[in-house]
């Protein structure tokens, strides 16, 4: 069958797939629900669209529209054709002077705001997934995001609308006279029991079909908004923009999220109308942040509102606010950037609710919304609604709307019929608990497979009747997205595992997890790793950036690897669908840091490949790239004769072939004296250095031996790029200080952990670990000058150890340059009037964070900027995989680095890593720099 449907959509040109990694990337989307398709679609222009309705209905299978698949009830999965509309993301108009957009379904709502912004507008409605969200599946949902308050919902904005009908065979026009017909023979009840209050979103919106809505406006347009893919497939769709104006931030704090719900009747009456935003935000999202990183001030609190006014009387309407607000304490937010990081937590609140509570929390009543009137008394009634359940969630959300996200710790176990029963049971008594208080069971997301088997609940007979008179007259053969709204499927059917099935042995420890089972079910699908651009300081997802490929993203990698362990489609972690999957991330653990929910793909990676090849063979880079340190040891004698011979190039091309590099790669080149040969010659043969002093177990002090500062010599630092070793004693002895180099070998084994060779990994990191301790306990502080090796020992070693307490106080006493410059408070050279362009390695983003460097920049009065996302060489994957390599380094390194020379000549690349150093000079001739060699060129002699 699904060949069948394959090889009639390619017939028409459409790009279709079948193949067990494509279902099972797609078998999914943010919600608790798996449904297997039977085959992807990804149409590239929009009038294949027609083609794939074309082959649906000849071939009499559902179909199902899928926009970047963070629908959160179910609204994005089927059983026979999904569509993925991302590839049609042509923003086709903007007209100024009518502030209308006419766009493309897939176009990302980022993209849209983008272009708007070149004429001084936007696009109001702004989700808190707009870096990834289509508008064609806000449309879907009729989403509203944090500014509806002031900007309106998805439908307030749509001006017209193209739409292929489900019934294939209507006249032109038809389906909207049977439309019309429907709410004709309906008027009072339709004006009585839709449209009530502006979050009422679940069902069909029929109040756009009353003859006034159709008259005087767009109604038609507007009533598809909310209709989940049940109807018909959009085209396009136009928009209304409004103008872009400044805005400023207000942070309200209060004894609790019942006590801020009761504050919203006020404020919106002080506001006026002018209130752009009103959200609740929990002390426990805020803590979880804060856990892993600086949060800017809040005020006293343990619930707080963020209220927003935009425009000339912005800072009148805060006044008001404030005024009204009866907060324990508030806060005007004046620094744009604290404003965007408070936000950032806000918009990060679905992945962060759902690691809580001490136990996961999950999708499933998701976004109920009430009469803003009744927010405060909703919530102590939902509160107690989950402790009659001995169940508990964290809310959040549009409190200025009456809606409150919230994900819950249902005690889901695989397989236990009595766990989905506690989430049909509470649903159901949630649902009618809300009916008391005149509420929707959706407010934005829509009601898919989680609630629409709820809407009898909610909405009467003669409602529900109308509801299946509309999807008779648009859809009369039911193959739009079946099963959401009309004929509902039960809540509980199709729920994912959402825990292991069989727990799976791990090698590694995965910090926050029991096992790689568990570790995988973090991804809930929320797709910040999706995102087709970065803002500053972000990672995730470089390959994904690369491709635009699902495959190659977190989430995407994260559903094969649940689908091996727990599903039927993709056979435990050998299947070649897993290593597919696998293949292009380039382990830069940019997941770990910028994933709300912490997935750690690179140590996932890792995990697979040592129980992939466990007593078997493996890929002939394991053996060379990934032991690169123990050939680097062995070449070092004759490093000169190495490089010479690698200039030769009939040796290098055999080189490179034998090896498994890319003949398009420059080959690393090895250093001619190693960081320690140049440290025991510096000093002669009575230094201070390591063993030659210490001897085995010795513990160095201050007193003893006269040392300020020790320098690891990693292996990359050691046998590759020295300049950063030496450049770092020199500037610290201009200090005052006494540094010497470590001399024994003391290995990270990045190299072997990124490859999977964990016994390996772990006895080497043994070895280290016992190399530095003394150092560390010493009090001398020590430091590292290669991120990727520090970040190894900081995350990956204490995974492998046999003692993790152990290595958490070896490894944490071992600091990086600008740490250590920090901690000593050293002086800086000043450097106003130097440019410098930054690309902090992922590890250093991502483990070590790169707070202390950035800071210790802008004192310098160097004018800094710092490229987001990966070079894309990330070891030994840029050497295998050179065209995603470069099209990584494309994204953002390259171009901004091009610009920034063009624009400054004498600009300053900085990159502390060895791949990024290798990375630019290989691609774009540039020679960067390490923090240690910028501040030691300009030391005062």
């Amino acid at each position: 069958m699904s060949g069948d449907l394959v090889a009639a959509l390619r017939g028409h040109g459409v790009d279709a797939d079948d193949s067990t990694l494509t279902r099972a990337l797609y078998s999914s989307d943010a919600s608790l629900y798996r449904v297997l398709p039977a085959v992807v679609a990804r149409p590239r222009h929009r009038d294949e669209l027609s083609a794939v309705l074309e082959v649906a209905t000849d071939a009499g299978v559902p179909l199902t529209m899928r926009g970047a698949g963070t629908s959160i009830a179910g609204n994005a999965v089927g059983t026979g054709i999904v569509v993925d509309t991302r590839r049609l993301d042509r923003v086709l108009e903007i007209d100024p002077e009518a502030r209308t957009a006419r766009v493309e379904p897939g176009v990302v709502h980022a993209r849209l705001q983008a272009a708007a912004a070149r004429h001084g507008l936007r696009y109001g409605p702004d989700p808190s997934t707009h870096t990834r969200c289509t508008i064609g599946g806000m449309v879907g949902n009729n989403a509203c995001g944090s500014r509806a308050l002031g900007y309106g919902r998805t439908s307030d904005t749509i001006r017209a609308v193209e739409v292929l009908w489900g019934d294939r065979s209507a006249a032109p026009g038809e389906v909207e006279q049977r439309l019309a017909a429907v709410v004709a023979a309906e008027l009072g009840h339709v004006r009585t029991a839709f449209g009530t209050f502006t979050r009422q979103v679940s069902g069909y919106s029929l109040e756009h079909l009353l003859p006034e809505a159709l008259r005087d406006g767009p109604g038609l347009a507007r009533f598809l908004a909310g209709s989940e893919g049940t109807l018909g497939i959009l085209r396009e769709v136009t928009v209304a923009l409004v103008e872009e104006q400044p805005r400023q931030l207000l942070v309200l704090g209060y004894p609790s999220m019942p006590d801020a719900a009761d504050a919203v009747p006020a404020l919106l009456a002080a506001g006026d109308g002018a209130m752009v935003a009103c959200e609740g935000l929990d002390a426990r999202l805020v803590d979880l942040v804060r856990a892993n990183g600086p949060v800017p001030d809040l005020p006293r609190g343990a619930g707080w509102l963020l209220a927003e006014a935009a425009g000339p009387d912005a800072t009148d309407v805060i006044a008001r606010l404030a005024a009204a607000s009866g907060a324990l304490d508030s806060r005007v937010v004046t620094s744009a950037p604290e404003a965007a990081a408070i936000w950032r937590i806000r918009e990060d609140g679905a992945g962060l609710a759902a690691r809580s509570l001490e136990t996961p929390a999950y999708s499933g009543w998701e976004d109920a919304a009430v009469p803003p009137a009744q927010l405060g008394a909703w919530l102590r009634d939902f509160d107690a609604l989950l402790r009659e359940h001995d169940l508990d969630g964290v809310p959040y959300g549009h409190f200025g709307d009456g809606c409150v996200h919230v994900r819950i710790d249902f005690p889901f176990e695989a397989g236990d019929p009595a766990s989905a029963r506690i989430f049909r049971d509470f649903l159901t008594a949630g649902a009618l608990r809300l009916k008391e208080y005149g509420g929707s069971l959706s407010g934005e997301h829509g009601d898919g497979r989680a609630r629409s088997e709820l809407l009898p609940l909610m909405y009467d007979e003669t409602s529900l009747r109308l509801f299946r008179a509309v999807k008779h007259a648009a859809d009369p053969a039911g193959l739009l997205n079946p099963g959401v709204l009309v004929d509902p499927a039960p809540m509980d059917a199709d729920l994912r595992p959402v825990r292991p099935v069989a727990e799976v042995r791990s090698a590694l420890r995965l910090t926050h997890d029991a096992s790689l089972g568990t570790a995988v079910h973090r991804c809930t699908g929320v797709g910040k790793c999706v995102v087709p651009s970065l803002t500053a300081g972000g990672v995730m997802c470089p390959s994904f950036l690369a491709t635009g490929e699902e495959k190659d993203s977190t989430r995407g990698r994260s559903r094969v690897l649940q689908e091996a362990l727990d599903g039927s489609l993709v056979r435990g972690l050998a299947d070649p669908a897993v290593h597919e999957a696998l293949d292009l991330c380039l382990s830069c653990k940019g997941c770990a840091s910028d994933c709300p929910t912490g997935v750690d793909m690179a140590t996932y990676k890792s995990e697979v490949l040592h129980q992939t090849y466990a007593g078997r063979r493996r890929p002939r880079t394991h053996y060379t790239m990934g032991r690169l340190p123990r050939w680097a040891r062995m070449a070092a004698p004759t490093a000169r004769i190495a490089n010479a011979a690698m200039k030769v190039g009939p040796l290098s091309t055999l080189a490179k072939k034998a090896v498994g590099v890319d003949g398009r790669r420059s080959l690393p080149t090895f250093a001619p004296l190693t960081l320690r040969r140049w440290a025991r010659r510096r000093e002669g043969p009575d230094s201070v250095s390591g063993k030659s002093q210490l001897g085995a177990g010795k513990v160095p002090t201050r007193e003893v031996e006269g040392v300020d500062v020790w320098i690891w010599a990693d292996s990359f630092t050691d046998h590759f790029r020295t300049g950063p070793g030496i450049a770092a004693v020199r500037f610290l002895e201009s200090a005052g200080l006494r540094v010497r180099v470590i001399d024994e070998p003391a290995c990270c084994a990045i190299t072997w952990i990124t490859t999977g060779q964990l016994d390996a990994a772990r006895r080497i990191v043994g070895r280290t670990l016992a190399t530095l301790a003394p150092y560390v306990s010493s009090g001398v502080p020590v430091i590292a000058l290669e991120p990727s090796c520090l970040a190894a020992l900081r995350s990956d070693a204490v995974e492998l150890a046999d003692d993790p307490a152990a290595a958490t106080a070896v490894v944490t006493g071992v600091l990086t340059f600008a740490e250590l410059v920090n901690k000593l408070d050293l002086p800086l050279p000043d450097l106003t009037g130097t440019t410098v362009v930054a690309q902090p390695h992922c590890h250093h983003h991502a483990v070590l964070k790169w707070n202390a460097d950035e800071g210790l920049l802008r004192r310098t009065g160097a004018t800094l900027t710092r490229v987001p996302g990966c070079c894309g060489l990330a070891g030994n994957f840029g050497m295998e995989h050179y065209d995603v390599s470069v099209a990584v380094a494309q994204t953002h390194l390259l171009p901004a680095v091009r610009d920034a020379l063009a624009a400054e000549p004498g600009t300053v690349v900085l990159a502390d890593g060895l791949s990024c150093s290798l990375q630019l000079e290989d691609l774009a001739g540039v020679r960067s720099m390490h923090l240690a060699e910028l501040l030691a060129s300009n030391i005062e002699e």
